[in-house]
């Protein structure tokens, strides 16, 4: 049988393409594992094996990468390492060269820190755009904290020496052990309740990693985001960070700094230099964080055929597709409310109450016209009155009063126009222009 020319690898070849293939797609990676087989030849390179209860790899570390390492590792130790799948092409091994090494314990916790870290900046919790204004004139600092620990001390020494008007209120709690991260969490939702504050001042001393430990919590992250207040966070000594340093609207690298930048001095200018460089600091490790979320992505992208990549961008495109899902039910929603607006306006528009009101203002002009109709009719007929009662008296019997005639009745109130309509001693009224006689009849003349 013959074959290809092209079809036959050289040994070289092949470790070569295996090489190539585990450092382009694998990318890199954490392990957790037992070191065995150490040795630190004079070069300044290591080389070790990890190993657990089934199974072993062969590592390096070289020069460059493990002069960052804090401790010398020593054979039955465990740790966390982190690096990229390689093969040694003169033997055929593959291997993990080691670019970072941390004690098991504190690696995984380390591990757990940068996890939450980048889940929570992908929340949101730590945008600049979040963080709240201290206020200007402060004159009630809470402060949570252990009430015997060094911190309190500090604390209330600085504000005693740089404004002894502030008053502080404390809300003891734990600042370490398995509970605590809930207990600094009760604090602050009694502070909040409370609202006898101005800024809440979130402090301890330093420690550990895992001392700190309790300031690393998810649920504390989101209780100092939800706060009404301002917290300051002034946790450890100025090398250690944890997630409420992140989250909280200000950090201080102490308690002593923290106290200082809640209080002022003569000219304040040693208040407004800690906050520009505490944003400052916040705004570059907010940058980092969309640095290093962009770097991970891109590693990510580099292990295709890990079967485990390949489940988690399975649940990241679920959860894409959830969050597009939410969004077009929001714009959706949206929309159909925006619509139930325009209909609600257009039916405003449509209202009879308009209708209404259009004919009240028709019903009110037309009442005026026919009140002022009505008065013109009135006045014309109280002309035509006037002119009748002028023509009237031109008539009457009374104007002729006023030419000295007299009117004479009789006792039945007839007019006497005729002497022979009295006798001698009947009763006569005599009317004159201004007032009336009565007279007695003795004499009659000419009844002819």
């Amino acid at each position: 049988m013959q074959v290809p020319k092209n079809d036959i690898y050289t040994v070289s070849r092949l470790n070569g393409e295996v090489r190539q293939i585990l450092e382009g797609q694998l990318g890199k990676v954490w392990l957790n594992g037992e070191i065995s087989n150490f040795s630190a030849p004079s070069s300044g390179h290591w080389y070790l094996t990890l190993k657990d209860h089934y199974s072993q790899i062969r590592c390096a570390m070289f020069k460059g990468r493990n002069q960052s390492v804090s401790f010398k590792p020593v054979n039955g130790q465990q740790v966390l390492v982190k690096g990229a799948i390689s093969v040694y092409e003169p033997r055929g091994d593959y291997q993990l060269l080691i670019e970072s090494m941390l004690p098991a314990g504190d690696g995984l916790l380390a591990q757990q820190f940068e996890a939450l870290k980048m889940k929570l900046a992908a929340q949101g919790l730590f945008a600049a755009d979040t963080k709240r204004q201290l206020p200007k004139n402060i004159q009630r600092i809470g402060v949570i904290t252990s009430p015997t620990g060094a911190a309190i001390r500090d604390v209330l020494h600085v504000l005693a020496r740089r404004d002894p008007s502030i008053e502080v209120i404390i809300y003891p709690t734990q600042v370490q052990g398995e509970s605590a991260d809930l207990n600094i969490c009760q604090a602050i939702n009694i502070a909040n309740q409370r609202l006898e504050v101005d800024v809440l001042l979130l402090t301890r001393g330093g420690g550990s990693l895992e001392d700190l430990w309790c300031f690393n919590s998810e649920a504390l992250a989101h209780t100092i985001y939800n706060s009404a207040l301002p917290v300051v966070s002034a946790v450890g000594h100025e090398v250690d960070t944890t997630i409420s340093d992140y989250v909280a609207d200000v950090r201080a690298p102490t308690p002593s700094a923290g106290a200082e930048l809640l209080s002022q001095d003569s000219d304040n200018k040693s208040q407004r230099l800690a906050t520009v460089l505490s944003r400052l600091k916040q705004s570059a490790s907010h940058y980092q964080l969309k640095q290093e979320r962009r770097l991970s992505l891109l590693e990510h992208r580099l292990q295709r055929l890990d079967p485990k990549r390949t489940l988690q961008q399975f649940e990241q495109r679920f959860d894409e597709m959830q969050l597009r899902l939410e969004a077009a039910l929001s714009n959706k929603l949206h929309g159909l409310s925006r619509r139930q607006q325009q209909l609600a306006s257009r039916l405003e528009q449509q209202s009879p109450k308009h209708k209404l009101a259009l004919e009240t203002n028709r019903l009110s002009y037309l009442a005026t016209r026919l009140k002022d109709a009505m008065q013109g009719t009135l006045n014309q007929s109280e002309q035509r009155i006037k002119y009748a009662a002028h023509q009237l008296e031109t008539v009457s019997p009374l104007a002729t009063l006023s030419r000295g005639y007299s009117i004479t009745t009789g006792a039945n109130h007839q007019v006497i126009d005729n002497a022979t309509q009295l006798n001698v001693g009947d009763k006569i009224n005599t009317r004159l222009l201004h007032g009336q006689v009565q007279s007695t009849v003795t004499h009659i003349t000419d009844k002819s």
